[in-house]
């Protein structure tokens, strides 16, 4: 029923597309996403990682359109997180004899999530397996974004297949990127990849890369677990995870705020017109209009974030403090932040959202503005004022 999808050579891409998904532990998966396995036939057979297991019947019958899948030699487990593992313990009904591949710490794991005692064939960087006229390698990505994380290189093909690395909540028909047609929104969502699941491992990035690039990997398509499939757009992921991993990020400022009567959104709007008039690029955010995890893929590439909160029961709004909790979680790198808001008596949101920037590592630009009740014409001539400071500040 389902057909594989040859990439190259004996290379064939045997997943599944599910295009219903619209949440993912957490995360707004609006353009659905795809579990991505892949077959490799020489001598031997290789499946790199499997599906989610409820999509079992669809990667089993992509198998079985070029291979019966008693007769696969080896399954390589690149990770352990159960969008990619899930269907190994089924695989290994059919399949008992195939060999398990993966790290050290994918060995100590795989136990622990299928209470299953299976062999593993345990592989460090560097380490190979030959099916004949094709080769695996493997290189560790410890901690990116799991401890089992690893990469395989097909040699003769340079094919990398880096597992979460490089992949998007996509779904599509079309397995590659030009085909897809949709490069902007294929970009869109690999940031928020990166941001929702690597930022905080960000630091860990560029060493790995350099690790690729000093092993002489030529790489002419980057497959990952989720989404589309690069080759005519190499340059582009990789250079973005260079800038995304180290901080780099546009002249942009992001105004993210939640408002109870509509005064804070009053003092949003004002700012907005400061950063407009100093020709920022800038964006306003209400944040129970916008789910927190689509707030990330945003503040990934902006220099400053301006958040705005009322104050309640002496502190932050919920969707507010929300959001700077995730954040914080996440460790932005080379982040500006500025605090604001409208109070009745207390004013408790200022220095609360403060507090959570510094501990998000954030930098604070200034101590922020707090406006009591409705803001009126002074007050809002204030707002313009904060947000050409702001401006400048991000042009430094």
């Amino acid at each position: 029923m389902f057909e594989a999808a040859e990439l190259r050579d004996d290379i064939f891409w045997v997943g599944a597309i599910d295009w219903d998904i619209r949440e993912f532990h957490g995360y707004t998966t609006n353009r659905g996403t795809t579990y991505n396995a892949y077959l490799v036939k020489g001598e031997k057979t290789a499946l790199i990682d499997t599906v989610k297991a409820g999509f079992f019947p669809e990667m089993i019958s992509r198998i079985r359109s070029v291979q019966d899948p008693a007769k696969i030699d080896y399954l390589v487990l690149n990770h352990l997180e159960m969008d990619h593992s899930g269907s190994v313990p089924l695989f290994k009904e059919l399949a008992p004899n195939a060999q398990i591949v993966a790290t050290d710490h994918g060995s100590k794991g795989l136990p622990r999530h299928f209470r299953y005692d299976w062999p593993v064939h345990k592989v460090k960087t560097g380490a190979e397996i030959s099916l004949g006229d094709k080769t695996l390698q493997f290189i560790e990505a410890y901690m990116l974004h799991w401890p089992d994380s690893m990469f395989t290189y097909l040699k003769e093909d340079s094919v990398l297949l880096p597992n979460d690395g490089f992949g998007q909540h996509y779904a599509s028909f079309h397995r590659f990127d030009d085909e897809d047609g949709r490069i902007e929104a294929i970009m869109e969502e690999a940031a928020k990849y990166f941001a929702n699941i690597l930022m905080p491992l960000a630091p860990l990035i560029p060493p790995l890369l350099k690790k690729v690039e000093k092993m002489g990997l030529k790489i002419e398509m980057i497959a990952p677990s989720h989404g589309i499939i690069w080759r005519s757009h190499i340059n582009k992921i990789i250079s973005s995870y260079v800038e995304w991993s180290t901080g780099v990020a546009r002249d942009r400022v992001l105004v993210i705020y939640d408002t109870m009567w509509g005064s804070t959104e009053a003092m949003a709007r004002a700012i907005s017109e400061g950063l407009n008039s100093a020709q920022v690029e800038h964006k306003l955010i209400h944040l129970r209009k916008n789910h927190y995890s689509d707030v990330l893929g945003e503040i990934l590439t902006a220099k400053a974030l301006v958040i705005g909160s009322p104050t309640i029961n002496e502190g932050m709004f919920p969707s507010v403090a929300q959001l700077l909790y995730y954040i914080k979680g996440l460790h932005p790198l080379k982040k500006k932040g500025v605090a604001f808001g409208s109070y009745g008596w207390g004013g408790e949101a200022i220095e609360a959202i403060n507090g959570e920037m510094r501990a998000s590592g954030i930098e604070i630009l200034e101590p922020g503005l707090g406006i009591t009740y409705v803001p009126g014409k002074e007050d809002l001539e204030e707002c313009v004022l904060l947000g050409k400071r702001i401006a400048e500040a991000v042009r430094k």
